[in-house]
């Protein structure tokens, strides 16, 4: 009998998938936690999360651990963020948590535990091939599909992960909860920042970094306002700005670090879209693509520059061995320095990169 740990979060996706791992036939121990805290907040989140976890693990009749990983996270996930807007960069700590927390410290944990597999309820497929070459699929829901937000594992961590719930539809997750009558099967799923949830990001940020006004100027340079937030301002944003008396909608296309200020102006403005990025610190998530590019400098593939973006069509050119450019068929919208480009073949994520 396999033995697999499973991440329980307190969410409904996580919980079906323990339910499915026992019908199954697999020794099944429940994991929570513990990355974030607030311990002023009496709704803290985490707090939250685990009554629920410890609810759904009791009703499956599956053993309950528990571990503290906030310094950790701190220091892998928040400190990058961090960091990240105060060079004037838009960070993905939802990348970075799955790639050094979720499928590294709980892993080696696992490991260390002498658990053959780690699962979770991520909205993605894993599929082995004759050659045990480990390959990262959409899921079957491409409305849910979270395989961007994976575009950092290895085959190692491939290989050792679980997602029991990549042949169902959203739906059908909740339908099954319903039917067993799981004690979490109507929870909301969460959103916002990997373990802290939906949060005000200005004041959050404003724990770390300390605000200062900024200029705020359009395209001809003449001065529309002054925010002391724009050091989380991303390419392409609209909400927060505060510009309420311009006819259109007003967007960031561009940030000046030197000088301390942001551009913004319409959807239409032609600084706002560009067909070509670069991409450093490459990942190849199946290793038979890092071979091929060995051979041949280009690749027809597809793309996406952020998560839920439909395939754009695109030709992968290598410049030398850490350093690729992406050159797409139309021009894309608000492409943000440090956000991640993933490149797909038909419905295989290949491999990763960080725009520069």
């Amino acid at each position: 009998m396999k033995k697999v740990l499973v991440w329980l979060s307190g969410g409904v996706d996580s919980a079906v998938s323990a339910y499915l791992l026992q019908k199954q036939g697999y020794e099944v121990v429940a994991w929570f936690m513990i990355n974030y805290r607030e311990p002023e907040n009496p709704n803290c989140t985490t707090r939250i999360d685990k009554i629920e976890a410890k609810k759904v693990a009791e009703f499956l009749g599956i053993k309950f651990l528990e571990f503290d990983f906030v310094e950790k996270y701190r220091k892998k996930v928040l400190d990058y963020m961090f960091e990240g807007y105060k060079k004037w960069i838009t960070p993905n700590p939802d990348i970075m948590c799955n790639k050094e927390v979720k499928f590294k410290v709980f892993l080696e944990k696992a490991e260390e535990l002498w658990f053959d597999y780690i699962a979770m309820g991520h909205y993605a497929r894993i599929k082995k091939d004759d050659k045990w070459i480990f390959h990262l699929l959409k899921w079957i829901d491409q409305n849910k599909d979270q395989s961007y937000f994976l575009a950092w594992l290895n085959q190692k961590q491939l290989s050792r992960s679980l997602f029991p719930i990549w042949h169902l539809q959203k739906s059908e997750v909740r339908k099954i909860a319903l039917e067993i009558w799981l004690p979490n099967a109507t929870r909301k799923d969460s959103q916002g920042i990997c373990f802290v949830w939906k949060v005000n990001m200005a004041e959050f940020l404003e724990k770390k970094i300390k605000p200062k006004p900024w200029l705020v100027k359009d395209t001809s340079w003449k001065i529309l306002w002054e925010h002391k937030w724009v050091y989380y301002y991303t390419i392409g944003q609209r909400k927060g700005l505060n510009i309420w008396w311009q006819s259109e909608p007003i967007f960031v296309v561009k940030k000046d670090i030197e000088k301390n200020e942001i551009i913004v102006w319409t959807a239409s403005d032609l600084e706002l879209y560009s067909d070509k990025l670069e991409m450093t610190e490459i990942n190849f998530l199946n290793p038979d693509y890092k071979k091929y590019f060995e051979k041949n400098n280009i690749l027809k593939a597809k793309a996406k520059i952020r998560y839920r973006q439909s395939d754009q069509d695109c030709v992968v050119e290598k410049i030398k061995d850490n350093l690729f450019k992406v050159k797409f068929e139309e021009k894309q919208r608000a492409i943000a320095s440090w956000q991640i480009c993933a490149i797909y073949i038909w419905e295989e994520l290949i491999m990763s990169w960080v725009i520069i």
